[in-house]
């Protein structure tokens, strides 16, 4: 849906392109660095306007805190992740930032996939994939 929203914004009202209303934050100094592209973009305003952030703030940067908030509080329990599942959980965290969830389908596709996919996905977390991909969502998102 939000790409619906800015393939309509950009067709019907290019002035409010997502860019443009960013270098309109900065021109004013409410925001802070450079949005990925477009659709990074209007997450990142909606995230603003609807009062989620105070500040018109990156949403890769946005993503990349909530997932280090999530792996310390997960980590500090009794859960240890070890390297190779990391790895994974990054990759997971790098395909939100440009899909803004993701399913067990997403699996299927690239870069997922060349890893092994949803196999080793379960083959690293067992029974706990399906709350590990369900926390991501949900915590990334924030």
């Amino acid at each position: 849906m939000i790409k619906e929203v800015l393939e309509k914004l950009k067709a019907d009202k290019p002035v409010l392109a997502p860019l443009h209303i960013w270098r309109a934050y900065e021109v004013l100094n409410e925001c802070k660095g450079s949005p990925l592209n477009e659709l990074t973009a209007i997450v990142s305003l909606i995230r603003k306007v609807s009062g989620l952030d105070s500040v018109l703030t990156e949403y890769d940067k946005t993503v990349d805190k909530n997932f280090q908030k999530w792996v310390f509080k997960k980590q500090s329990g009794s859960i240890k992740f070890n390297e190779e599942q990391m790895q994974l959980l990054r990759m997971i965290k790098d395909y939100v930032i440009n899909s803004f969830h993701i399913e067990k389908e997403d699996f299927d596709l690239n870069p997922l996939n060349a890893q092994g996919g949803l196999g080793k996905m379960w083959q690293l977390f067992g029974d706990q994939t399906d709350t590990i991909i369900d926390e991501l969502n949900e915590a990334l998102a924030g």
